[in-house]
Parts: structure tokens; C-alpha cells; sequence
């Protein structure tokens, strides 16, 4: 329980007020919140706070976690993205970014102001979770932040959500201080929203609904089998579609057409909205593929929806007896083909010698460090 006052000020229109709705007038106003106390010991990845306007959760969430309470960044208008999280390494700052579901190099570039609503939502996330820091610290971290996806529509909110939970989740769970898992891998996030929409999407371990003031939670926190929701499934449909396609997609990649003309364009829509897009080239005579071009749009990035949309377009050309590559340098298409087992490395060092079974080929192309993949399906060869 906690009870919160403030004065009340006298004044000929206070007065006015107290006598025209028949207000009883106090020198301080109360109010008094009952609800359950959420667990404090940090052993749970994600919490949450939810409840209609005016029903205490940033009033409790102040109370409980005052010192881990995110209230909001500048950001420099004359300055990058990029260049607005101080001294971090750029890897670091990728790499959340990336996590948090704002995988769009193009973007990074601009003034944060220039960005969607979703855009800014992202980066805003990756400052809240990467703090003051400039080295990584072995302390648990407590990130509160308040008014969670109220900024964005509600499909964005819901894309976010599960972006959030799975980077948090991914850290925590494998314990493994690795450079993929230890920007995370320290921090608890509290959620503080009126939406309810977003409670399938971001998978809390516990939930204080201000509206009943109960608290629910999964026991034992955090464990997989005990998650008190589970994330809706996303559903796409893909399809074969026109070079205009591209258009809608173009802005949010990072190379030019160059390499697009001879391609089949493929496009995914989730609900009738298309989210990513795709070209497959044909490489020779030879029934040999490779896939020039894939994106997702920023809206609709951190939940796998590429990954899975770039292995079912090659298992269509897999299964049509010819063989898909791909050359990329994305952190999110390299980390999806080094850990899946439908892919295999196939690339080529700088003395032009075939690198076979491998998940680590590297090349030097247009001073970038490329790896090239095939994709074998089940049966690898």
C-alpha cells in the first residue's frame, strides 16, 4: 500500500471549483494505492506494469524503482544516430540496435529526428538499456521504462515487444559472456504501459495490473516452463510479385540496384501488410541462385521474420533441384546463417582458395567484410 499527497493551493478559483462540484477542501489532497508487491531480487528478465490512465503505475513504479527509472535522452539534431551514445564501441552500439529490432544501417546514419515514430522508439530502447556505460559491468542492471509503446501504433508495439523480450531472453538464459549475449545479459526490464495488447508479445515474468492491484507471476520466475504468456504466432504469406515491389523496401537497404536486374522479387506480408522483400539472381546456367537483396522493414525487424522469410524462399528453390547462396555482411542475415544448420559457409579467402564447412568465411569486397553461405537444407552436402 502506498498513499501519496499534495497541497492544495487557496484561491478564489479553487474556492469557486470546491462550490460549484461540491469538492471538499483540505490543506493536502491523498490518495492511497493497494497492490501487490511485484519480486524485487531481480531473478526475472522482463516485468511489467500495466494499467488504465490515472491508475498509479508510474506513481508505484517511481516508489519501488526510483533510481532505475528511464526518463528520456536528447538527442543531438546536428548528429547521427550513431553518434549519439558517447564513448560505446561501435560494435556495441550496433549490436543493441540490432537487438532491439532497428537493424536499418541507412537510418543509423540520420538525425534522430528525421526517424518514424517506431525508428525513434528503437533507439530510444537501446540508450534506456545501454546506460551511462562505457565498459560492460558484471552488476545486474534495472532499466524501468514508462509510457512503453504508447508512441507507436499497435502493430510496431507488438513487433517491438517481442524484439525486446527475445534479445533480453537470448542474454540471460544462455549465461554465456559471448560478444552476441553480454550487452544484455546483465539487465532486468520493467515495462510501465496502459496498453494490454503488448502482454502476449513481450512474454513478462510477472505483471501488476494496477486496475486490480493483484499481481501475477510465473513460478518460478524467469523459467521457461513457468512464462505466464506465450508469443502469438506470426503468420506470412509470400509471394511473387513485380521490380515496383522494391520500391517500398529500397530506402531501408543498404546497397544500390546494381545487381538487382536479372531478379525475382518476393514479397511477405503479415496481415495483408508487406514487411520484407526479397530478389533471387540467377548466377549461371547452371541452376545456381544467389539472393541479392533481402531486407525487412524497421517496423517489423527483431523477431526472425527475415530469417524465416529467407529460408523458405530457398527451400522453393531447394526443393526445385537448384542450388541458393548468399553474400551478405548484416550482422542479422550473418548471425541467422552462422547458427542455423540449414546453412553451410562457402567462402572465398583473399587467395581465392574454396572455404567448404565452415560457419566463418570471410572476404574482402568493396572494403567490407563479407561472408557467403549456401543453403543445404536438411541434408547438407
Amino acid at each position: 500500500m502506498l498513499t501519496i499527497s499534495c497541497p492544495i493551493y487557496s484561491s478564489f478559483r479553487v474556492h469557486q471549483i470546491a462550490g460549484m462540484f461540491d469538492v471538499p477542501l483540505a490543506e493536502r489532497g491523498e490518495r492511497t494505492f493497494c497492490f501487490e508487491s511485484p519480486p524485487l531480487d531481480q531473478s526475472w528478465s522482463i516485468g511489467c506494469i500495466v494499467g488504465p490512465s490515472g491508475s498509479g503505475k508510474s506513481t508505484i513504479a517511481r516508489h519501488l524503482f526510483g533510481e532505475n527509472y528511464y526518463t528520456g535522452d536528447d538527442w543531438h539534431a546536428d548528429k547521427a544516430v550513431i553518434d549519439n551514445f558517447g564513448d560505446l564501441p561501435i560494435k556495441t552500439i550496433t549490436k543493441m540496435l540490432t537487438m532491439v529490432g532497428f537493424s536499418s544501417p541507412p537510418s543509423w546514419i540520420k538525425p534522430y529526428n528525421v526517424l518514424s515514430n517506431g525508428e525513434k522508439f528503437r533507439c530510444d530502447l537501446a540508450r534506456a538499456l545501454l546506460g551511462d556505460r562505457r565498459q560492460e559491468s558484471e552488476d545486474r542492471r534495472l532499466v524501468v521504462y514508462d509510457e512503453f509503446t504508447s508512441v507507436v501504433d499497435r502493430n510496431v508495439a507488438k513487433i517491438a515487444s517481442a524484439a525486446l523480450a527475445k534479445a533480453i531472453r537470448k542474454s540471460r538464459e544462455t549465461g554465456e559472456k559471448t560478444p552476441d549475449s553480454s550487452i544484455l545479459s546483465s539487465v532486468s526490464f520493467i515495462a510501465v504501459t496502459c496498453h494490454y495488447d503488448i502482454l502476449d508479445w513481450l512474454e513478462p515474468d510477472w505483471i501488476l495490473d494496477m486496475a486490480t492491484g493483484k499481481l501475477l507471476a510465473a513460478p518460478p520466475c524467469g523459467s521457461q516452463e513457468g512464462r505466464l504468456l506465450r508469443r502469438p504466432n506470426i503468420e506470412l504469406e509470400i509471394y511473387k510479385t513485380s521490380r515496383d515491389s522494391w520500391k517500398l523496401f529500397a530506402p531501408h537497404h543498404y546497397l544500390n540496384t546494381s545487381e538487382m536486374k536479372n531478379g525475382a522479387p518476393y514479397v511477405a506480408l503479415w496481415d495483408g501488410v508487406p514487411v520484407a522483400c526479397c530478389f533471387v539472381g540467377c548466377v549461371n546456367k547452371f541452376n545456381f541462385h544467389r539472393i541479392s537483396r533481402i531486407v525487412t522493414l524497421p517496423d517489423y525487424q527483431g523477431v526472425g521474420i527475415g530469417g524465416r522469410f529467407l529460408d523458405t524462399i530457398c527451400e522453393l528453390y531447394r526443393s526445385q533441384g537448384k542450388r541458393i547462396t548468399i553474400v551478405g555482411s548484416h550482422p542479422s542475415i550473418l548471425s541467422h546463417c552462422k547458427r542455423s544448420p540449414l546453412w553451410i559457409g562457402r567462402g572465398v579467402d583473399r587467395a581465392g582458395t574454396v572455404t567448404r564447412d565452415t560457419h566463418k568465411p570471410t572476404m574482402k569486397i568493396r572494403n567490407r567484410t563479407t561472408a557467403s553461405f549456401e543453403y543445404v537444407g536438411d541434408g547438407k552436402n
